[in-house]
């Protein structure tokens, strides 16, 4: 089995309507801890990550600039993060696709992790 990172993206707008009222953010929980399990029971689930704030920094270039994020130019943020075992980047992606996050505006990014020698 192979390690796949499960990258979560949505617009500000759709992550701000899936937990507009404490009923939806509820729901919205529930459907994922669900997913989460349903992986895990499986045996496809690595490490379930964790979500991300909103706002971070980077830091870019030969000069090491900092700068506050989310950045304007992004259409979309990145609201967490998981590890699946699949056998290739087909099956990463059909498991990706009971992802609550595709029941509004988001997506899955599914990459493979690269193996390093340390």
């Amino acid at each position: 089995m192979t390690e796949f990172l499960l990258i979560y993206r949505s617009a500000p707008s759709s992550a701000a309507a899936a937990f507009a009222t404490p009923e939806m953010a509820q729901q919205s929980m529930q459907r994922w801890i669900a997913w989460i399990r349903e992986l895990d029971a499986q045996g496809h689930l690595k490490d379930g990550g964790q979500p991300l704030e909103p706002s971070g920094k980077t830091v870019q270039g030969k000069s090491r600039v900092i700068t506050d994020g989310p950045f304007a130019e992004s259409k979309d943020l990145v609201g967490g993060f998981s590890i699946i075992l699949a056998k290739d980047a087909a099956q990463a992606a059909e498991l990706a696709k009971g992802c609550p996050i595709l029941d509004g505006e988001g997506s899955v990014e599914v990459r493979p992790v690269r193996s390093m020698a340390l």
